[in-house]
C-alpha cells in the first residue's frame, strides 16, 4: 500500500495504457492531481479524455499502468472499487436519473442504498444538496418536469449527496441547449470555490480558463501539454495545442 503524506496527490496515474481490442486509447498518461485542484482536460474528439476519466474510478479497466486514489490502488484486482467509488462522484454527459423517482428521490437512492443512510438523513442531505445547486423549489418534481439543465444538477447533487473526496466531470454540458449551460457551469464554480478537488473534461474555455488550477490538452491518447490556464490558452507551446485552440476560438 502506499502511503500519502499531506502533500502528496489525491490522485496519482503512472503510465496509464487502455487498449480496445487493437485500437490503442490511452498510450502511457501521467497525471497528479493534488487535492483542491481543478485540472480541466481538453482535447479533440478520440484523444482519450473520457476514457482516461472513466479508468480513474474503472469503469474502464486499465490494459497497464496504475492509478492511485488517495492511499489505494484503484486497479488492483485487491481492491474494492466500490468502496473506493464511495468517494469519487461522477457526472455524466447523461443525466441518467430515475424517471419515476423526483429530484429528492433521486438524490437519497445511492445513500441509502451504498451508505445505508436512515431515511431521515438521506432526505435531509437530499434537500441541502439540492438548495446548494439551486433547485430548492424542485426537489419534489420528477425528470421529465425539469429541463435538461436542471436534470443535470439532480445529477451533480446525486453526486454530492455522498460525500465525494474527488469528482469527475465528462462533458456534462455537451448534451444541453446553450441557455442552460450556464446553470449548470455555475454550479461547477461554486464547487471549485469551495475547495473541491475536479477532473473535468469539456469544451467550454471560458470555463477552463477561469475555473481551472490547470489545463492538460489530451491528443491521439498522450498528454501533450498542460500548464496554468495562461499558458496553455495564450503561450501554447505545442503545435497541436495551437492547432485546436485555433479552430475552436
Amino acid at each position: 500500500m502506499m502511503m500519502t503524506s499531506a502533500g502528496d496527490p489525491i490522485v496519482r496515474i503512472r503510465g496509464l495504457m487502455k487498449n480496445f481490442g487493437e485500437v490503442e486509447v490511452l498510450k502511457g498518461v501521467d497525471m497528479d492531481v493534488q487535492k483542491g485542484e481543478v485540472v480541466v482536460i481538453l482535447g479533440p474528439s478520440g484523444s482519450g479524455k473520457s476514457t482516461l476519466l472513466r479508468c480513474v474510478n474503472r469503469l474502464e479497466e486499465p490494459t497497464g499502468g496504475e492509478i492511485w486514489f488517495e492511499d489505494v490502488q484503484v486497479n488492483s484486482p485487491k481492491t474494492n472499487i466500490n468502496e473506493v467509488r464511495e468517494k469519487i462522484g461522477m457526472v455524466f454527459q447523461s443525466f441518467n436519473l430515475f424517471p419515476h423517482l423526483t429530484a429528492k428521490g433521486n438524490v437519497m437512492l445511492a445513500q441509502r442504498k451504498v451508505m445505508k443512510r436512515s431515511k431521515d438523513d438521506a432526505d435531509r442531505i437530499a434537500i441541502e444538496q439540492l438548495e446548494r445547486v439551486g433547485l430548492g423549489d424542485r426537489v419534489d418534481y420528477y425528470p421529465a418536469q425539469l429541463s435538461g439543465g436542471q436534470q443535470q444538477r439532480v445529477a451533480i447533487a446525486r453526486a454530492l449527496a455522498m460525500d465525494p473526496h474527488v469528482m469527475l466531470f465528462d462533458e456534462v454540458t455537451s448534451a444541453l441547449d446553450p441557455e442552460l449551460v450556464r446553470g449548470v457551469l455555475d454550479v461547477m464554480k461554486e464547487l471549485a470555490l469551495a475547495g473541491m478537488t475536479m477532473l473535468v473534461v469539456t469544451h467550454e474555455m471560458g470555463f477552463a480558463r477561469e475555473v481551472a488550477s490547470r489545463a492538460v490538452f489530451m491528443d491521439g491518447g498522450v498528454i501533450v501539454e498542460e500548464g496554468t490556464p495562461e499558458e496553455v490558452f495564450d503561450r501554447p507551446q505545442n503545435e497541436r495545442t495551437k492547432d485546436f485552440l485555433g479552430h475552436i476560438s
